[in-house]
């Protein structure tokens, strides 16, 4: 059987008894095995999920850091694009990762190349990649016609345009990689025995829904209680306390990734669950910024998720509404002076 140790808690232990900061990987594996030995019952022993939650794990990081590659260039293509041909941002379409936008910007990548362009190449274009509201073809047209250079400055106009280009055939190497992730994940998720319960959640749709699947696992000893996850993921709070002295503050040693998860399925479900979005604005009106709020939100989401988790149930919205309703609760009354109150979808 295998016990994880973290990290951090093997680098406390070393520094409690060499305080000098040696450190060789002998001494490690000793100072491990003494932990291993003296201090088992405070170790989890690792229990691996079943193949096809573990492969969904993997496929949905992998998604992730895709996401976030293509961010990373979208905002670097944006930057470029404002140096010297910002009228591109409305001509090539509002979604740079679109396949209109990296083929427009492969294709006239400086306002000269587009205005050599004739009118019925631009509008055949525009066709061709689906765009044929006659409204914004013309809007588009007169600005191609219209347009003026920010600058006429060779230099940055050559090295810009090399990057714009490079930039857009990147980002279309991107849109067919994230199909064929998005694919895969698609069909595991259909396949995992508790797909009902998480894809019942408002916010979770295809993308979150997995996350949710594969940041809970089939193992339902794993978290034995509604505290376990908040705490394991980093959205329950950290209380530091020493004599009258109390912190609390985020908790920093965590999984970056479930944390993540939880944090952005709680900001999607403002949109789609009314009861989410009076919780948020109470902690608002509270004095918590942004994201505390959203962790706030997060962690109450998270005890309603164990529930559904250990009984395989998805969540009903009304039965929760009910619930609030028979306990008196403050969010209760909050819901009810938004009248009418909206379902969840």
């Amino acid at each position: 059987m295998l016990y994880p140790i973290n990290p951090q808690m093997s680098a406390s232990f070393r520094q409690s008894f060499y305080p000098s900061g040696a450190k060789d990987d002998p001494t490690d594996a000793d100072l491990q095995l003494d932990i291993l030995l003296h201090h088992r019952d405070r170790l989890t022993p690792w229990q691996p999920d079943d193949a096809t939650t573990r492969q969904l794990r993997l496929l949905v990081e992998g998604r992730r850091r895709f996401v976030a590659d293509q961010v990373r260039l979208t905002n670097r293509l944006r930057d470029a694009l404002k140096s010297y041909f910002p009228q591109a941002l409305q001509l090539a379409g509002e979604d740079l990762t679109s396949p209109m936008a990296c083929a427009f910007l492969r294709k006239w990548p400086t306002l000269a190349a587009l205005q050599q362009a004739k009118p019925a190449a631009l509008r055949k274009f525009y066709y061709a990649h689906h765009s044929r509201s006659e409204q914004l073809i013309t809007q588009r047209l007169n600005l191609q016609a219209q347009a003026r250079p920010l600058t006429t400055d060779a230099a940055i106009i050559a090295a810009q345009s090399l990057l714009v280009q490079c930039l857009a055939q990147e980002l279309a190497t991107l849109n067919p990689v994230l199909a064929r992730y998005e694919q895969q994940i698609a069909q595991l998720f259909a396949a995992h025995p508790d797909a009902t319960v998480w894809d019942s959640f408002p916010g979770a749709g295809p993308a979150l829904g997995p996350r949710l699947a594969v940041a809970w696992g089939t193992q339902l000893d794993r978290f034995p209680d509604n505290q376990a996850m908040p705490a394991f993921s980093g959205i329950a709070p950290v209380k530091q306390a020493s004599g009258k002295q109390l912190w609390i503050h985020i908790c920093w040693a965590c999984p970056k990734f479930l944390r993540q998860t939880f944090h952005e399925m709680a900001k999607c479900s403002l949109n789609l669950c009314a009861w989410a979005l009076c919780y948020y604005q109470m902690q608002i009106e509270r004095g918590h910024g942004h994201h505390a709020a959203i962790r706030a939100l997060a962690f109450k989401w998270q005890r309603i998720m164990w529930r559904g988790w250990q009984d395989h149930t998805p969540y009903d919205d009304a039965k929760y509404v009910e619930a609030l309703k028979c306990r008196a609760s403050d969010l209760y009354a909050r819901i009810r002076a938004a009248n009418p109150i909206p379902a969840c979808e």
